[in-house]
């Protein structure tokens, strides 16, 4: 408790000393006052004097500044930027003697005066524009910065950097030399610069730099700046292009995946032009070249593990490695699925287990395949589906040519066109089928390279055409409607699906201009069969031979009639004679 005590009275004590001064300066007399007015009368106003803090309070620190006399400096030029206390008892401090005496009769002293003072002294020491001094930036304001250097000075935001621009926070709390540009003492302007020294700086270093470049060299170096083609690379006060395709091995998209402003990187000289002063650097010739060893350890057939890094539109480039990469085309994803894109199947970021098809190494290339991966349902179909075999499933899509029916999971068979119907003339499948439909089909062909498998709706029944060459041999006569009339001929259906062509030289023989003036759509003809061609699934007809025929025939039995009348008088006659005979008897 009485060691409390002491320890009070001791802080306490310079506080009392202090409060009895002002007494007693307050009360005119006493001895102190005496030797105070004596001594404030050695000091003339404007001198930077010397003296030892012997007390603080929170207005003043006093300051003994010899022969007993005190000054008072306001405590606040003794506080930093927190509101901290830089000074305590004891300490030795230089002030600018302003006043012999405030109310209270102390000499009012500036520390803050005496540091501009000791300042400009250091300005001047350095040479006044043109000088260097030494300061910290420690504000931001229009047009620059302000710099500490004992007064505050401006730094243009031309003069803070060799490329001046962007963010000027950065540089506040920098503590480094600046050169004296303008120098106005009487009105305290002071402008500096940052950038003269840098540059200075730099162009020795880069006459040291360039002394010694050489191609295949490794320099260290820092990134200054960044462009959508690649990154400048200061290596010594010379700057170097970084370009993007010599950053990896592997796939970058934008040299900001990798790099950033002020990195510190090493790098490889690979091309100088002194005349033209251009730096070609390389980042990924620091390291192998990864594809050195790719055909030793990727062979086709090889079970590989990667990243999905980029998505095309034909592909997916898989990462196996550093610096190497696989493409696995769209159509190597998917046995049975019909990708458009890839992002169907894949993301950027996937793991993905693939097999290697082929490897090129004069284009540095790897094929892989994501479907090989798991077996081939195609391979199966003949097995399951052999030919002949009967199936129902449902459309999947009409097309102009055919119909897609869905017959194992992914797997769709084309049912052409001109295997629909073995009599009917289709103009698009449309007419009689649609999506969703469920039919049945016969497999008439599975090519398991190609991934097709044909199929056929008509082989569900029989050929009709396979009797039509005893049904209608030629010159039988036939009987039908027209279905259609071309510049070439007249097309008439004899029996449900089956035509047959009266081509224009068969129609008459008397010359006529067009089919269109003999028969319309609808007309009922009749006609004789010429020949049947079951391969091409045709038949001729012809109404001029039918016309033929029927003369032939009605001459043939006129003939005949004439025949039988002329026997039969014949006969009367050779009666009659022998009548007569057996009267003359």
């Amino acid at each position: 408790m009485s060691d409390e005590k002491d320890k009070n009275s001791r802080t306490n004590a310079p506080i009392r000393r202090f409060a009895d001064a002002d007494e007693e300066m307050e009360q005119g007399g006493g001895e102190f006052a005496e030797l105070f007015q004596d001594s404030i009368r050695q000091h003339h106003v404007g001198e930077v004097v010397k003296g030892v803090v012997v007390h603080i309070n929170q207005e003043y620190v006093l300051v003994d500044i010899g022969y007993k006399s005190e000054g008072c400096i306001a405590v606040e030029e003794f506080l930093d930027d927190d509101g901290n206390l830089t000074v305590k008892v004891g300490d030795e401090v230089k002030a600018l003697f302003e006043r012999k005496e405030n109310q209270k009769g102390y000499a009012v002293l500036s520390k803050r005066k005496a540091d501009r003072h000791a300042a400009w002294d250091t300005i001047d020491a350095a040479g006044g524009e043109g000088g260097i001094v030494e300061g910290k930036i420690i504000g931001k304001v229009k047009g620059g910065l302000t710099v500490d250097i004992g007064v505050q000075a401006f730094l243009p935001a031309s003069q803070v950097d060799v490329r001046p621009g962007g963010n000027l926070d950065k540089y506040i709390g920098v503590v480094d030399k600046f050169k004296v540009l303008k120098l106005n003492k009487k009105r305290g302007n002071i402008v500096l610069s940052r950038r003269v020294l840098l540059e200075e700086e730099r162009d020795v270093v880069r006459r040291e730099t360039l002394g010694t470049l050489a191609e295949g060299q490794v320099r260290e170096g820092v990134v200054k700046n960044i462009t959508d083609y690649g990154a400048f690379v200061d290596i010594g006060g010379v700057d170097g292009l970084l370009h993007v395709t010599d950053m990896s091995w592997g796939r970058i998209n934008h040299p900001s995946e990798i790099l950033k402003s002020g990195d510190k990187i090493s790098v490889k000289v690979l091309k100088y032009d002194q005349e033209k002063g251009k730096i070609s650097l390389g980042l990924k010739q620091i390291a192998p070249d990864p594809w050195l060893t790719v055909e030793t350890k990727y062979h086709a057939g090889d079970r590989v593990t990667g990243k999905v890094v980029s998505l095309t539109d034909y592909g997916a480039f898989i990462a196996l490695e550093d610096g190497v990469e696989g493409l696995v085309h769209v159509s190597e994803m998917s046995w049975t699925k019909r990708l458009r894109h890839p992002s169907e199947l894949l993301s950027v970021g996937d793991t993905v287990e693939s097999i290697v098809l082929g490897v090129d190494m004069g284009n540095r290339r790897i094929s892989l395949g994501l479907k090989q991966v798991q077996e081939n349902p195609w391979s199966q179909l003949t097995d399951k589906y052999p030919v002949g075999t009967k199936l129902e499933g449902q459309i999947k899509s009409v097309t102009d040519f055919g119909i897609f029916i869905g017959v194992d999971e992914g797997i769709d068979g084309l049912v052409h066109v001109s295997d629909i119907s073995w009599t009917k003339r289709i103009k698009h499948p449309g007419e009689l089928f649609s999506k969703g439909q469920t039919v049945q089909a016969v497999v008439l062909n599975i090519d398991v390279e190609n991934e097709r498998l044909s199929l056929g709706i008509k082989q569900l029944m029989p050929d009709p055409w396979s009797e039509i060459p005893t049904k209608y041999r030629p010159g039988t006569r036939v009987r039908g409607k027209v279905t259609s009339v071309t510049d070439f001929g007249v097309f008439l259906e004899i029996e449900e699906g089956i035509e047959g062509l009266i081509h224009v030289s068969e129609i008459s023989r008397e010359k006529i201009a067009t089919p269109k003036e003999f028969a319309n759509i609808g007309d009922e003809l009749e006609a004789v069969v010429l020949n049947v061609d079951v391969v091409e699934k045709k038949i001729a007809l012809s109404i001029k031979a039918l016309q033929a025929a029927t003369e032939k025939a009605e001459l043939e039995s006129y003939m005949q009639a004439q025949g039988e009348a002329t026997s039969n008088l014949g006969e009367l006659l050779r009666e009659g004679l022998r009548k007569n005979g057996d009267g003359d008897e």
